[in-house]
């Protein structure tokens, strides 16, 4: 009897045992999907997504949009045409292609604090 390997999924030179698990490697976490919420429809100054999400510290947002960038999900635009240095975070289109699920997502947890939350 032949034995199948399993397939194994492979992104940035990571690999992952199912779609899920990829998925959950690339957004996973407390905050990658909060700044791709708040990325959604916009582009947003550091200051900006700081203020949106007042309890995350400054170490972790900067080291969560780097990963998000190095994913290929987020831009980074710096301005330097004038003082002071402006840097603007935005979803790629790559990124984009993430609405549908992190709206799912959010849609899903609004139904939850309205039906299950007391």
């Amino acid at each position: 009897m032949e034995t199948k390997e399993p397939k194994l999924f492979r992104f940035r030179d990571n690999e992952y045992p199912c779609c899920a698990s990829l998925t959950m490697g690339i957004i996973g976490g407390k905050w990658k999907s909060v700044i791709l919420f708040h990325l959604m429809h916009t582009k947003l100054r550091y200051s900006e997504l700081r203020k949106s999400m007042p309890t995350v510290t400054e170490r972790t947002l900067s080291l969560q949009l780097k990963a998000l960038e190095e994913d290929g999900l987020v831009k980074r635009k710096v301005y330097t045409s004038k003082p002071p240095l402006k840097v603007e975070y935005s979803l790629t289109d790559f990124g984009k292609t993430l609405i549908p699920l992190i709206q799912s997502i959010a849609d899903w947890g609004d139904y939850v604090a309205e039906t299950y939350s007391k």
